[in-house]
């Protein structure tokens, strides 16, 4: 059985909970993590710490904006870094957003890619060429820096309710894919 782990931050993300189906769950989402309207690295990185407890070759993760680079900066700083299935970033980043000053803390430290690239078994990038929070170019820039597939989509926004995004076909599509080859 694999473990599915999401890690959205914001209160608004569209709906692949029910999707999922029969993989077992861990949910991390919808305001778990704290303060998400005024995000502190360190405190994002220890409720990960206190909510991931092992990972394998069956766990995935999911995560969405703010929340991949998070995850990046997590499991770049375990040691040893276990080795995991895989992971979806949905409009992720790793460099400085411009408009969002605030977030420079998650960005300032460049994440060692070559560590995760060798734990991982299957890697995805997701980004809409219309996103108006995190440019397009900076979510494919990661996947680059990743060596992930990537996955433009014309019309998404920021893939959130509120761009009438409430379905992830996509993400599901992906990762019953990943789950599959491994």
């Amino acid at each position: 059985m694999s473990n599915v782990l999401l890690v959205f931050p914001i209160k608004k993300i569209p709906s692949i909970v029910d999707r999922i189906g029969g993989f077992l769950l861990l949910v991390y989402y919808k305001g778990s993590i704290p303060n998400s309207s005024d995000p502190k690295k360190e405190e994002w990185l220890e409720t990960l710490a206190n909510k991931i407890k092992n990972s394998d070759d069956n766990t995935y993760f999911v995560a969405h904006s703010l929340g991949s680079i998070t995850l990046l900066n997590y499991v770049e700083q375990l040691n040893p870094l276990p080795g995991f299935g895989g992971f979806i970033l949905v409009s992720g980043f790793s460099e400085r957003l411009s408009s969002l000053s605030s977030l420079d803390p998650f960005t300032v430290k460049k994440v060692d890619y070559q560590k995760i690239i060798s734990a991982t078994n299957s890697r995805a990038v997701i980004a809409a060429k219309d996103d108006y929070i995190v440019p397009f170019q900076l979510s494919q820039n990661l996947s680059k820096q990743l060596d992930t597939s990537f996955y433009p989509v014309e019309k998404g926004g920021h893939f959130l309710e509120d761009d009438d995004f409430i379905a992830f076909q996509l993400v599901y599509d992906i990762l019953n894919n990943m789950m599959k080859t491994v």
